[in-house]
């Protein structure tokens, strides 16, 4: 039986897309530890990856980085020099995922727009403790930036999401910063004990205690609330943020971090948009080719990426 509410907010397409997820879980899929959970996210990924766009082409590097050499992989389009790029930072809850799990999002994200993308490999907990993920993602994005020429669009989803916002906000008074941010369905940090974090707390791919797991075996036990690097919410000054645009999934216990994060932005003088994609829950980029409203998402995400990437604010 589906879960109220769920039975009347999400559609026979999207429930299909979440049986399948579901179906990669153990029944002790709670009991599992960080490796385990590594090993069924990889599952996953590789049974809806679609295979890269032809003409997008692929080229797998290292770049130095304050932990060692972060690996990263680079997708450039068919049509010639792109004249824009797109730093990605895949989600996982900073402990799952690489340049494999996003593999062909990145393509598509490449294919579509016509920007280059690199996907950035940063290193994951618990073997590396905040703010190892964060220290990598700034990293990347001035060394990578500064080589560019042209504008550079931070973005990535869910932890990636949150990695990309504090990148932003960390390069927001620097020569070199970020020519705007798309956020897909970001953890930004609002206070889990209301709000979507209630009201969504057992939504489907994604539940409130998920979200204090992985805060927790990010910070090591104890997440700080005051430091921006973790939670992005946590800033005090939003001024010369990027224009930012910010997409999420109604049934996602993340939902409400977004209209209180673009309030922030758009109240200290920036450019913020946040669209709530309904009847959409967490992870539904991968449910792109199989359920119409993420595919429409999909759309919606390429139109922003390149508005951002060519200086134009039509919201």
């Amino acid at each position: 039986m589906r879960p109220a509410p769920y039975d009347t907010l999400l559609d026979d397409e999207t429930w299909a897309f979440i049986d399948k997820s579901a179906a990669f879980y153990p029944e002790d899929a709670g009991n599992l530890d960080h490796h385990g959970k590594r090993d069924v996210y990889d599952a996953l990924c590789r049974a809806f990856d679609t295979g890269r766009p032809a003409g997008v082409s692929v080229q797998d590097f290292s770049i130095s980085g304050p932990g060692g050499p972060i690996p990263v992989r680079e997708y450039m389009p068919p049509t010639g020099e792109p004249e824009a790029s797109i730093i990605y930072l895949h989600g996982g809850g900073f402990i799952l995922g690489g340049l494999e799990s996003h593999d062909s999002i990145c393509a598509e994200f490449c294919d579509r727009t016509g920007y280059r993308v690199t996907a950035i490999d940063y290193r994951l907990a618990p073997e590396h403790l905040h703010p190892a993920q964060f220290d990598d993602a700034l990293a990347a994005f001035r060394l990578l930036a500064a080589q560019a020429g042209h504008p550079v669009i931070l973005s990535g989803d869910s932890a990636g999401g949150n990695l990309a916002a504090a990148v932003s906000w960390a390069t927001r008074g620097d020569e070199i910063r970020p020519a705007g941010q798309l956020l897909i369905y970001p953890l930004l940090g609002a206070d889990t004990d209301k709000g979507s974090f209630v009201t969504h707390a057992n939504a489907p791919m994604l539940t409130t205690a998920d979200v204090l797991y992985y805060d927790s075996l990010r910070s090591g036990g104890t997440s700080p609330t005051d430091d921006p690097a973790f939670t992005p919410l946590a800033a005090d000054d939003f001024s010369a943020m990027p224009p930012t645009i910010v997409i999420t999934g109604e049934c996602d216990p993340l939902s409400g971090d977004a209209p209180e994060y673009c309030k922030r932005l758009i109240g200290a003088g920036g450019k913020a948009v946040c669209f709530e994609e309904k009847g959409l829950i967490h992870g539904h980029l991968r449910a792109r080719h199989s359920v119409t409203r993420a595919r429409d998402s999909f759309t919606r995400m390429i139109s922003g990426f390149t508005a951002l990437g060519a200086g134009k604010w039509p919201y």
